[in-house]
């Protein structure tokens, strides 16, 4: 598959001109993963407008990343993010707040293009306003919702791609799914690819170590725990527990605990003592130094996976729900993946080992993380299939291709309303 490098080849050169009045882009998405992805997006967004002689305005849903990255940020949607039924339920009214806001600044300020980022209930209903509210509005899908791996509902496809001008792919099996389903697909590539492009394993976990003030030679494990509060209940005693026997075993063991948000700082320090690690938990701004410091990671499942592997640190990746979400899922939706971490999902290979839900016990995460740091072979042959998996992300520059997509669409729809 390659790339659509030459992205505006449906728009008539007459159309394809920078409008008069800044081009207004609005953005929608939600998680700590889509706010890090929706500010890579925002940074290829200005780049390309600044080197096409484009004034653009960047309004959000998302969370500080974006903003720092310079979009104009109508609502945090991180706090109230969250994955399960039931686990959904103490956010219903703040995600219904949110939603409320997003659609008043839509009505006062309407948008020439609209991206949606993953996150797919409160996207798929503000797609579905902005088709009611603005037809002629384009509205791009950076990112879908992996309904390629865990279609549960029948007609969620069908959606997404109703609400979706274009779909930017960022999997390989995204773009083909969506492609076969009937959308208007292009392949741009994984974005974190940007944020690793230069990335140098060895000399980066030196310096990472200096700087925590970890020594060269200690052995250290990073433990990603949680993005999302519902996680500090369900996976964070589990990881902790079998760090606990890691330790039990490696005696002079240190541990990081990066944060994903500032608010869990308190629970994860009182965590920390309560298990008797050794350790320190690490600002948010220093989750990359925590990784880059690490012999070994234990994550929950998520876009961190993928981070984690693009900077060749082996890992071990497990994930839990509330008990009732998860017999809802396997026993009445009839639930069912053969991987869940993006980087077995890439090639669909086992890449990492993964314990999920009933399998997530600290008994069997313990020794697996055992057996990495006691093999050199093993954790070796887990960065042979990190590189592998690296050649079919794609290739750098995945935010401006991106970006020069989105534009293309805006700029297509201003110049076409001022006819």
């Amino acid at each position: 598959m390659q790339h659509n490098d030459n992205t505006d080849t449906n728009i008539p050169v007459a159309v394809r001109r920078a409008p008069a009045s800044p081009v207004r882009v609005f953005i929608h998405t939600g998680e700590v993963s889509g706010d890090l992805q929706g500010a890579l997006l925002v940074e290829g967004l200005k780049r390309q407008a600044a080197q096409q002689g484009i004034e653009v305005e960047i309004s959000a849903m998302g969370g500080d990343r974006m903003a720092a990255a310079g979009a104009k940020l109508i609502g945090n949607t991180v706090p109230v993010s969250s994955i399960g039924i039931f686990e959904a339920l103490p956010h219903a009214w703040a995600a219904i707040k949110m939603q409320r806001q997003a659609k008043q600044h839509l009505l006062e300020s309407p948008p020439d293009v609209v991206v949606l980022i993953d996150y797919m209930g409160p996207n798929v209903a503000i797609g579905q306003f902005i088709r009611r509210q603005f037809p002629a509005v384009p509205i791009t899908y950076f990112i879908a919702p992996q309904l390629w791996v865990w279609a549960m509902m029948p007609g969620d496809t069908e959606k997404i791609l109703s609400i979706s001008d274009r779909v930017l792919a960022i999997f390989p099996g995204e773009a083909r799914y969506y492609r076969e389903k009937g959308g208007q697909v292009s392949w741009v590539g994984h974005p974190l690819l940007d944020k690793f492009a230069d990335y140098h394993p060895a000399s980066e976990k030196q310096q990472a170590r200096q700087q925590l003030g970890v020594g060269g030679s200690d052995c250290v494990v990073t433990l990603l725990p949680a993005s999302r509060p519902q996680e500090l209940t369900y996976v964070l005693p589990i990881m902790l527990t079998a760090a606990q026997q890691i330790q039990t075993q490696i005696p002079q063991i240190k541990f990081l605990i990066p944060l994903a948000r500032e608010a869990f700082r308190s629970r994860l320090e009182a965590a920390l003592k309560e298990y008797g690690l050794k350790g320190q938990v690490v600002a948010q701004q220093e989750q990359a130094l925590a990784i880059a410091a690490a012999d070994l990671a234990i994550a929950k499942s998520g876009t961190a996976n993928l981070e984690i592997a693009l900077m060749e640190v082996p890992q071990v990746v497990m994930y839990r729900l509330n008990r009732l979400t998860a017999w809802v899922a396997e026993f009445v939706l009839k639930f069912s993946v053969t991987y869940v971490s993006p980087v077995n999902l890439v090639n669909m290979e086992p890449i990492v080992p993964e314990f999920v839900q009933w399998d997530a016990k600290p008994d069997t995460i313990s020794q697996m993380a055992l057996n990495l740091l006691n093999n050199p072979d093993q954790r070796q042959k887990m960065v042979e299939g990190y590189r592998t998996m690296r050649k079919h992300l794609g290739s750098v520059g995945v935010c401006d291709r991106a970006a020069n997509e989105i534009l293309a669409l805006a700029t297509g729809k201003a110049a076409c309303a001022k006819r």
